[in-house]
C-alpha cells in the first residue's frame, strides 16, 4: 500500500511531516493503516468507525494518530523510542523532532515492505531507539545497534556538524535517514536470517560476521579500506566488517526502493522516444516485491543517472554517488531475496506490534 500524502479536504499535496495543510490550513494527522492524512478535530478523528487520537508528542511535531485501544497515548513510532532527552531540554527536543521525522519515514517504508517489527517493550531483542544528544550530555554518543536498540546522536541533525563529520570521514553521503536505514539493517540481519542455509549464503557474500569486530575497527581506522575495495563493496565503511557490509547494503536497498517508489507515486518515468540511449521506457514501480532484482537494479541504473543529472543542473553533487558493481549487485540480490520471501500483511504486522493485553482487549 503506497502513501497518499494529500489533504482530505482540498486534495492538495502534503509532505509526510506536516501537521496542517499548506493550502487550506486544515489540521491534519496521519493514519498509518490506510497511509492517508485525515482531518482531526479536538485532537481526534474517526476512521472506518474507529476513534483515533493525536499522538501525545504532537507538540513536538509528531503527526501520527494513536488507536483508541493502544497501550499508551504515543503513536507506534514514538512508542519505539526507549530513551529521549529530558522534558526541560527544549534544545535537544527540537533536534529530536527532526530525527523522529526520519524514523517515521523509515517505519512507513518497512511497513510497506511487509517487514516484521516487534517493539522493545513487547519482547526481548525487539526494536527500539535511544535518541540522545552528545551536546546535552557533554560526552560522545556512539551511533550504533545492540540487541535491537538503535542509538542515534541527535546532534547529527545539525547540518554543519553532520557535514563536518562527512568530510572528515571521507563519506559521499551522510544523513539521519541514512543512519536509521543502516542501523535497522543490523536489526533485520538477525530477524530475517532464519536458518543455517541463509546464514551460509550471507557469509559467502559478506564474510563471516563471527570474526572479531573490535579487531576490525582497529584495523579499519588504522589502515583504511583495502586497495580496490570499490569492486566488492558499496562504501568504504562496508569494508570494515561483515556486519557493516550487510547493514550498508541493506541501507542502500532501502535507498533504492524508497526513491523508486516516490518516483512511481509522482509519475516520473523515462521516455525512450526522446533519447537514443534506451530502447524501452523506464517506468518505476511502487513495489518490486514480485520482480526479479535485475528489474529493480536496471530501473535504478537509469533513474539514478537521471536524478544525478538533475542534481548537477542545480550545482549539487550526485543524488546517488555510488557505483553498483557486479559483486555489490549480488549482495543487493540477497537482500532483495530475504526481504521479499515472506512479507507480512498489515494485520500480521499489527499483531506483532501490540502487547498481548492490548491485542486481546
Amino acid at each position: 500500500m503506497s502513501s497518499q500524502p494529500r489533504c482530505p479536504h482540498c486534495r492538495h499535496f502534503v509532505y509526510l511531516d506536516r501537521l496542517t495543510c499548506p493550502n487550506c490550513e486544515a489540521e491534519l494527522a496521519y493514519h498509518i493503516l490506510s497511509r492517508q492524512f485525515v482531518g482531526i478535530r479536538n485532537g481526534q478523528a474517526v476512521v472506518d468507525g474507529q476513534t483515533w487520537y493525536a499522538c501525545s508528542n504532537r507538540e513536538w511535531e509528531c503527526n501520527w494518530l494513536v488507536w483508541e485501544g493502544a497501550p499508551a497515548g504515543r503513536c507506534f513510532s514514538c512508542r519505539l523510542t526507549r530513551t529521549r532527552p529530558d522534558g526541560d531540554d527544549t534544545v535537544a527536543l527540537e533536534k529530536l523532532a527532526k530525527v523522529e521525522e526520519g524514523k517515521r519515514r523509515l517505519l512507513l517504508q518497512l511497513g510497506e515492505l511487509g517487514l516484521p517489527i516487534v517493539p522493545w517493550d513487547v519482547a526481548p531483542g525487539g526494536l527500539g531507539f535511544d535518541l540522545i544528544s552528545s551536546l546535552s550530555l557533554g560526552r560522545p554518543v556512539i551511533i550504533g545497534h545492540a540487541n535491537g536498540i538503535i542509538t542515534i546522536d541527535l546532534a547529527e541533525s545539525l547540518d554543519d556538524r553532520r557535514e563536518a563529520l562527512r568530510v572528515r570521514l571521507g563519506e559521499p553521503y551522510r544523513t539521519i535517514l541514512g543512519h536509521l536505514r543502516h542501523e535497522v539493517g543490523h536489526y533485520f540481519q538477525n530477524v530475517l536470517l532464519t536458518d543455517d542455509a541463509l546464514w551460509a549464503r550471507c557469509r559467502d557474500l559478506f564474510g563471516d560476521e563471527r570474526t572479531s569486530y573490535q579487531d576490525a575497527i582497529k584495523r579499519h581506522y588504522a589502515m583504511g579500506a583495502p586497495d580496490g575495495w570499490q569492486q566488492g563493496f558499496i562504501s568504504e565503511y562496508a569494508t570494515m566488517h561483515p556486519w557493516e557490509d550487510f547493514a550498508e547494503t541493506f541501507a542502500h536497498y532501502l535507498h533504492i526502493t524508497g526513491t523508486l517508489q516516490t518516483a512511481a507515486a509522482i509519475g516520473i518515468h523515462l521516455d525512450a522516444a526522446v533519447t537514443n540511449l534506451r530502447d524501452t521506457d523506464v517506468v518505476p514501480r511502487e513495489s518490486y516485491r514480485d520482480e526479479q532484482v535485475q528489474q529493480l537494479l536496471t530501473d535504478w541504473e537509469w533513474m539514478s543517472q537521471a536524478f544525478n543529472r538533475i542534481n548537477r543542473s542545480m550545482g549539487f553533487g550526485d543524488l546517488y554517488p555510488f557505483d553498483l558493481t557486479p559483486a555489490v549487485k549480488r549482495k543487493l540480490g540477497f537482500i532483495h531475496d530475504i526481504v521479499t520471501r515472506a512479507p507480512l500483511t498489515t494485520d500480521e504486522q499489527r499483531a506483532l506490534a501490540l502487547p498481548a493485553e492490548a491485542e486481546s482487549a
